[in-house]
């Protein structure tokens, strides 16, 4: 695959990155298979490591330019990113040691499993009533019985805000994501959807999370290690990350990610909720054996 070819790509992880939170760990490990092909089985660690390294940057990114009320709704959350963290450094380890082949089986059906999950469990694509200022107010009218007039008393009962996620998942979604690859995002945003949030609010919180999995993952996967391959095939890498591929995924993604967060698309909340299963449907596929 060549460079031109990974940066048009790359601008597909600049969007997914905005509007999904997936900070490019869908898009790239796929990606990064294919373009890694000469590896054969090595290229999905290649892939899982190269993604830690874009998703660092693009949810980096994309984290500094999301509006501070919205990033407020994380306050409060710094024992949910250490364990965040700490789960991705063992899986980032344990993506060393397991067999090629069973990360990307596990990939597949990791994406297959949440997709049934959003399908069938109720609370994404029909999700509990979003906050949005509304409040049921029982009107109570007190008559004065000489004057068939009186004051009105309005008593409002505030609805439910969204929940923070619990601190106690951070370490499995911090594991699970990145022995994956996937920086966290298809675990964090249907818990957080589900915890009351709009699309748009849980996907752009979904890029601090990743940032807090990704960003120990990668450092992992810059350490020295050595596939078992050819010294041609593995000459361009620096640890387990293809830095070619990575860079070139990252110039097409970061000017989308500016201009997308100044000027966010208005996409209809249950649509944005298809369009995200549709966009794993799509990856799965892709992940898929050829040959």
């Amino acid at each position: 695959m060549d460079v031109m070819a990974l940066i048009g790509i790359g601008l597909l992880t600049g969007v997914t990155t905005v509007l999904f939170g997936f900070g490019g760990g869908f898009v790239a490990v796929p990606v990064v298979v294919w373009a890694d092909a000469a590896l054969g089985a090595d290229a999905m660690r290649v892939a899982t490591a190269t993604s830690a390294l874009v998703m660092v940057v693009n949810a980096g990114f994309a984290t500094a330019v999301t509006p501070r009320r919205v990033l407020a709704a994380l306050r409060g959350s710094g024992a949910l990113l250490l364990l965040l963290a700490a789960g991705a450094a063992a899986g980032a380890l344990a993506t060393r040691l397991a067999p090629p082949a069973l990360a990307r089986w596990a990939f597949i059906a990791y994406i297959i499993l949440t997709i049934v999950d959003l399908l069938l469990r109720p609370g994404f694509l029909r999700p509990r009533t979003q906050v949005d200022r509304r409040t049921q107010v029982d009107r109570r009218t007190q008559v004065d019985p000489r004057t068939q007039a009186g004051p009105r008393t309005q008593v409002e009962a505030p609805a439910d805000a969204p929940r923070p996620l619990p601190a106690a998942v951070g370490a499995p979604v911090g594991a699970v994501a990145a022995f994956l690859g996937v920086g966290g995002s298809v675990l964090t945003v249907p818990a957080m959807r589900r915890a009351g949030h709009t699309m748009h609010v849980a996907t752009a919180l979904a890029n601090p999370l990743t940032l807090a999995i990704a960003l120990p993952a990668a450092l992992i996967s810059l350490g020295g290690y050595a596939l078992p391959a050819s010294a041609d095939a593995q000459a361009h890498l620096v640890g387990l990350v293809d830095p070619g591929a990575a860079a070139a995924l990252l110039l097409g993604a970061l000017p989308v990610i500016a201009i997308l967060r100044r000027r966010p698309p208005r996409i209809p909340d249950r649509l944005y909720a298809w369009s995200y299963i549709g966009l794993l449907s799509v990856v799965a596929v892709a992940m898929l054996p050829t040959g």
